[in-house]
């Protein structure tokens, strides 16, 4: 279980990786969060919204690790064009069921995330997309 968790908008996968030991700070706009798997959740979060099978993401890679270490250290992903596009065209009643929808999926493995902080991660989440998209951004997420 990640401690900090931080999406943040950047121009391409060279300057995220200048996040990596020490977060994204005031160089990028980012949002902050805090004890849920991230990585877990991009590809549960994709699965809800494109309909993308779990085991098809993992198995083909996602999320795309941009620094670091997967399983021990600080480590800065990338978040999946197709997420990236459906998160930037979500309303935000699709944002709140798809919320609601990952709370469920993360009580039957036995974690327990709030509906109201879900919610706010994934409209907030969200937001940063579609303002990065604007910008031709991309979205990235620092863990450590």
């Amino acid at each position: 279980m990640s401690i900090i968790v931080e999406f943040f908008a950047a121009p391409d996968d060279a300057s995220a990786r200048q996040a990596l030991l020490t977060g994204p700070g005031r160089a990028f706009e980012s949002l902050s969060f805090g004890n849920f798997d991230p990585e877990e959740a991009v590809v549960e979060w994709e699965h809800l919204l494109v309909g993308s099978p779990v085991e098809e993401l993992v198995e083909a890679g996602e999320p795309r690790i941009v620094a670091g270490q997967d399983n021990d250290g600080c480590v800065v992903f990338a978040l999946s064009a197709r997420l990236s596009t459906a998160l930037a065209g979500t309303a935000r009643s699709r944002s709140s069921e798809v919320a609601a929808s990952w709370v469920r999926l993360r009580a039957e493995d036995g974690e327990i995330i709030g509906p109201e902080i879900a919610d706010q991660i994934v409209d907030g989440l969200a937001a940063l997309v579609s303002g990065a998209r604007q910008r031709n951004q991309n979205v990235y997420c620092w863990v450590a």
